[in-house]
């Protein structure tokens, strides 16, 4: 194997590990929010992650937590980078400030509800 398709390869296995402690981040400060282990359970089950063509959407049931880039890019004319998280504009659409990083392994800017906005 070439080493561009070896990088390309750690990088979508890093993506994916980030995505998966963000999913396991946000089920476990809904835990940490309510002792309802029915709810728990539920909550767990509803969430969920879309893959799009810019944006991964993760969402909960019919709502959308936020959405994680899938690459570099301009949104709305401020640069953002692979694996930034945006808060839900809309249905299809992320905000216009990044909240976080899905590389970022502190869990102080996101919470169940969604990403938290900046201070």
């Amino acid at each position: 194997m070439n080493l561009e398709k070896q990088l390309n390869k750690e990088s979508a296995t890093e993506f994916q590990s980030g995505i998966d402690r963000l999913v396991e981040g946000i089920k476990k400060h809904y835990a940490s929010w309510t002792d309802w282990e029915e709810g728990i359970e539920r909550f767990n089950k509803g969430v969920s992650i879309k893959s799009g063509r810019k944006y991964t959407k993760v969402m909960h049931g019919s709502s959308v937590w936020g959405f994680i880039a899938n690459g570099d890019g301009i949104l709305k004319g401020i640069p953002y980078f692979k694996g930034d998280v945006f808060k839900a504009a809309s249905w299809a659409s992320p905000a216009k400030h990044v909240r976080g990083s899905i590389f970022d392994t502190n869990t102080y800017w996101y919470q169940w509800t969604g990403p938290k906005y900046r201070l």
